[in-house]
């Protein structure tokens, strides 16, 4: 009683206390950082322009500070989409981790880890093998958005299945919810292994890199297609803070405090799945960044979903930009894929986790 209490305070704009005003200080914090990483991800290559020198063409353009046709064409056409998707990934990968941390009630929860990343790769993978045959004429409906609405669409359905099957009762079971993902998760990976035995040699080269993740594909083109989505998924996020909120005192209480639960969980899962849907179209498999990033969070700020969902996006999208840096000058000037940095990090980080939360496996 205590708690619902105090969150109905909380629900109602009462004083936070002091750890809401450190959450704003680490939002302030993280904003900065995003821009000094996203800096540094334009400094960063075979090209000799620096962030300052680009800032100067825009703003204090002269014959001196304009930068040169070679240069103009890797900053605008090679490294800011490259950034700009950086940052669209990585958002809506940390912020599909939060929301099915918050819906699932447990920290464990994560799109890839749970099998709704291998199922946005399964739409992916289907048009990207049958999109010049079975599924020509949906290509030509649709054009670029096919690949990132396929990838929702994949990504949609296993959420709802994950969600069917590890709720009984309005309680969600930790130990069900994982098995249940690795099981959706053998299944995609099976019907992708059809699909990629049935693939050309051009398709199978596409479909070996993508599958490890990678910004390297980065064009305006993709960002036009996924962006839309992505923003989309992403402004709906904060309107689902108080409810998430109110959901982690039980199914029950939150409907006390008058949440919609039912259309709650409706939109989050939407979220998700059109978040990591398109995230997983135009960047492949990229794991991780959900389960890191919003755990890391909860230890500085605390649980409170209206500074957990945007403080995810900034700290997502700059940790994306800093394993993209790193992909691309680790082996230069070949380039690692991006989801084995991620993965070389996020592995320890969750077995870490994992080993801290055992008690809450029932198996």
């Amino acid at each position: 009683m205590a708690m619902q209490m105090l969150l109905s305070r909380q629900l109602a704009g009462a004083p936070e206390g002091d750890r809401s005003a450190l959450a704003r200080l680490v939002l302030g914090l993280l904003l900065l950082l995003l821009a000094a990483v996203a800096g540094l991800s334009i400094a960063t290559g075979a090209s000799d322009a620096s962030a300052l020198s680009v800032v100067e063409s825009w703003f204090l353009e002269t014959q001196e500070t304009a930068l040169s046709t070679r240069d103009r064409l890797i900053i605008y056409d090679i490294r800011l989409p490259r950034i700009v998707l950086g940052i669209l990934v990585g958002a809506s990968l940390a912020v599909s981790g939060a929301l099915m941390q918050g819906l699932f009630r447990n920290p464990l929860a994560d799109p890839g880890i749970i099998g709704v990343s291998a199922g946005a790769g399964l739409g992916a993978i289907t048009v990207i093998v049958l999109g010049g045959t079975v599924l020509g004429p949906v290509v030509a409906l649709l054009g670029i958005y096919t690949l990132p609405l396929a990838a929702f669409a994949g990504g949609l359905i296993t959420t709802l299945l994950l969600y069917r099957v590890a709720t009984r009762r309005g309680q969600t079971s930790v130990a069900t919810m994982l098995l249940a993902g690795i099981a959706l998760a053998a299944l995609s990976g099976a019907l992708s292994g059809i699909l990629i035995y049935l693939a050309d040699d051009r398709q199978l080269r596409d479909l070996t890199f993508w599958g490890l993740g990678s910004l390297g594909g980065a064009t305006w083109t993709k960002i036009w297609a996924a962006g839309p989505i992505i923003l989309a998924a992403l402004v709906t996020t904060p309107f689902l803070a108080r409810s998430l909120d109110a959901l982690s005192l039980g199914e029950a209480s939150a409907r006390h405090l008058g949440i919609p639960v039912q259309r709650m969980k409706a939109a989050a899962i939407l979220s998700v799945a059109a978040a990591t849907g398109a995230a997983v179209a135009v960047s492949g498999g990229i794991g991780f960044v959900g389960i890191v990033v919003p755990h890391l969070l909860r230890l500085i700020i605390g649980p409170d979903h209206r500074y957990l969902l945007p403080g995810s996006a900034l700290l997502g999208a700059s940790l994306l930009l800093l394993a993209d840096a790193v992909s691309r000058t680790i082996v230069a000037p070949a380039e690692l894929p991006i989801g084995i940095v991620t993965a070389v990090f996020g592995a320890p980080f969750f077995l870490w986790v994992l080993l801290r939360r055992r008690d809450m496996l029932d198996l």
